[in-house]
């Protein structure tokens, strides 16, 4: 499979700016050089043409320019790895591509419901739905599971370059996704986690992560730093 260009037609990825498993597969298809159109989905709409492309509801989807259809942000990662062979991305070795996916599991499944989607629910998606004021408490959890977090992340970050071993993996791209987020609605302490905040500034400086940092929301400014690399 050709990585840049296309075969029959256009490849479009179904995603929302605000969802970290979009970004995670925007980022690394950007670290690739393959090109999509981005198509912005309400997924809560649940529109039938959306279910008829993923009846499970979710995003992100990828069309790939032969119009085959992969759902969902695992299954478009591997996609990738192995259909197009740019780079290695969930690692090279047994050990590594282990420790790649442990981490992605954590920043997608744990880190998503303990912080990143509560954040977002509470602060954005509350008000964009119109289900009334955001409730404090589960604000105030989810920043105390935030600390434990970015606690875990600075200790891997003291033993190896990136977060799962001496290389940029997809590892770094899903937690650095989620981060961006939280970032994003100004609930990270960057001046706690030394180790962590120089990895999230390698971070945005490289290309293709600085792209969906430009994503903005109505009625939610970033903090001044959002976009800096030092910060």
């Amino acid at each position: 499979m050709n990585n840049n260009q296309e075969s029959f037609g256009v490849r479009r990825l179904y995603h929302t700016p605000f969802y970290p498993a979009c970004r995670k597969i925007r980022v690394m298809m950007a670290e690739m050089g393959v090109s999509a159109e981005l198509v912005e989905e309400p997924a809560w709409e649940q529109r039938p043409q959306f279910l008829a492309m993923n009846p499970a509801g979710e995003l992100p989807i990828l069309i790939d320019g032969d119009g085959r259809c992969v759902c969902g942000s695992y299954a478009i990662a591997e996609y990738l790895d192995e259909g197009y062979h740019v780079g290695d991305f969930i690692g090279t070795t047994l050990d590594e591509r282990a420790e790649v996916r442990r981490l992605v599991a954590w920043a997608d499944t744990k880190m998503l419901k303990e912080v990143t989607q509560p954040l977002i629910y509470e602060k954005y998606f509350r008000h964009l739905r119109k289900q009334g004021n955001p409730d404090s408490g589960k604000i105030r959890q989810a920043k105390a599971h935030l600390v434990y977090h970015m606690g875990y992340f600075e200790q891997l970050l003291k033993q190896r370059s990136w977060m799962a071993s001496d290389r940029y993996t997809l590892a770094d791209i899903a937690l650095a996704s989620h981060l961006s987020l939280c970032d994003y609605m100004g609930d990270v302490a960057w001046k706690d986690n030394s180790y962590l905040k120089r990895w999230y500034a390698l971070m945005k400086s490289r290309p293709a992560f600085r792209a969906i940092l430009t994503d903005r929301v109505r009625g939610i400014k970033p903090p001044e730093h959002y976009e800096n690399p030092d910060f």
